[in-house]
């Protein structure tokens, strides 16, 4: 294994890990920097009209504040006062995530792949998408949820120039997992999914907190992006498993309601077959999805691109992103379904030297419906456009679609 040596503090890493290792000594000086200021402010009297300058920055009376936190030693949160102030002083202070680029593009070689599998199968893609795996260092085990919201980040910038221009401030980056948290706060802080915000205190920033669709959902409302979330579920299934299915149970979510904004967002998939059984119908509800949009499908190719986002893709205990879905008639008259999903937990290196050499990449991406043995699953799909005034208000509030098999 190749070694190499930091250039701040001499100790001996792992050349792959370097980058990462080197960035964080500035995330830790930085954070130490804004807990300092955070206290000085808090010193000050409160005044309306009061612009405090740190270097270049300017805050006004919505700043970041510093409290305890078990987990980190250090929190932070934000005050529901001066949220503009707050969404430019945390766009200037974000940091951009380190991950690995694969070379080209992701999509395009999964797409080459595809198409020289069997003629007799039709797949749908999404477009661009950037893979963020965990971190052995950083987040494995908890920061799935996170790497999630990065993928889907990534298309949004790519692909939807009006998402770039609103999403972490234009800044046209993905942001790291700790800037990250601090959007989500600031989406709470504004109002966006207050009960699910009651369950973390709040407080995310800092922290190895699970989180799931709903705060995914929030996050990318806050910024006005159309974000929906759809629930399959067993009928029979009352049991709790884990944090998303607690949310549920408590009702924070309601399943039942679909606001009138809504509905036209779901029209393409509301109406399953009452021929699909059990979890055929989340992989109906997912063709359905990519399929019935403005594709690409000029050729004869058997693999054509959808305009559709990714799908945020949560059960208990982890989160994946479902990239496209692969169908092949079958002699019933029924599709067998394969989803196509890009996973946290997988090495992006591993994906992209998969693909490259067409060798073993079904293997990490793709899951047929038999794999699918849970008994709740949660969405989050982008719709088009942009929210504003009244209909970003309603966006506060998370409501469901909900599928029962």
């Amino acid at each position: 294994m190749d070694v190499s040596t930091c250039p701040i503090c001499n100790s001996s890493i792992p050349s792959h890990e370097l980058e990462r290792h080197a960035n964080q000594h500035f995330i830790d000086e930085d954070e130490a920097r804004d807990i300092e200021f955070a206290r000085r402010i808090s010193r000050l009297p409160h005044t309306p009209s009061r612009a405090v300058q740190k270097d270049s920055l300017i805050f006004g009376v919505g700043y970041w504040d510093s409290s305890p936190s078990s987990s980190s030693g250090g929190d932070a949160k934000v005050t529901a006062s001066g949220g503009n102030n707050n969404d430019e002083s945390l766009s200037l202070l974000q940091k951009n995530e380190v991950f690995y680029k694969v070379e080209g593009d992701l999509m395009i070689m999964l797409r080459r792949c595809l198409e020289l599998e069997s003629k007799d199968s039709k797949t749908v893609l999404c477009g661009y998408i950037d893979h963020f795996q965990s971190a052995a260092s950083h987040d494995v085990g908890w920061g799935c949820g996170w790497r999630n919201i990065q993928m889907l980040s990534s298309h949004l910038i790519r692909q939807r120039q009006d998402a770039r221009q609103v999403l972490y401030g234009g800044s046209g980056f993905v942001p790291n997992i700790e800037s990250l948290q601090r959007w989500l706060e600031l989406a709470w802080a504004k109002g966006f999914d207050t009960p699910g915000s009651d369950d973390f205190d709040r407080k995310v920033y800092g922290t190895r907190n699970w989180i799931g669709t709903t705060e995914c959902a929030a996050l990318l409302r806050s910024f006005g992006l159309r974000a929906r979330i759809v629930d399959f579920s067993s009928r029979k299934t009352t049991q709790v498993y884990g944090p998303m299915d607690l949310f549920l149970s408590k009702g924070k979510l309601d399943l039942s309601v679909v606001v009138s904004s809504e509905k036209e967002s779901c029209r393409h998939s509301d109406v399953l077959s009452d021929k699909v059984k059990g979890h055929q119908a989340l992989a109906q509800w997912v063709w359905n999805y990519f399929s019935r949009s403005n594709a690409d499908k000029s050729g004869n190719h058997h693999v054509v691109l959808s305009e559709k986002s990714p799908l945020y893709f949560q059960h208990d205990g982890h989160s994946r992103t479902i990239v496209g879905i692969q169908a092949k008639p079958q002699k019933n008259g029924m599709r067998q379904y394969n989803l196509l999903i890009l996973d946290p937990a997988e090495k992006t290196r591993a994906l992209e030297k998969s693909l490259r050499e067409n060798a073993g990449w079904q293997k990490l991406i793709k899951r047929g419906v038999h794999t699918l043995r849970k008994a709740e699953y949660q969405l989050c799909h982008v719709d088009p456009g942009i929210a504003c005034g009244k209909e970003l208000e309603e966006l506060k509030t998370l409501h469901s679609v909900l599928h029962e098999f």
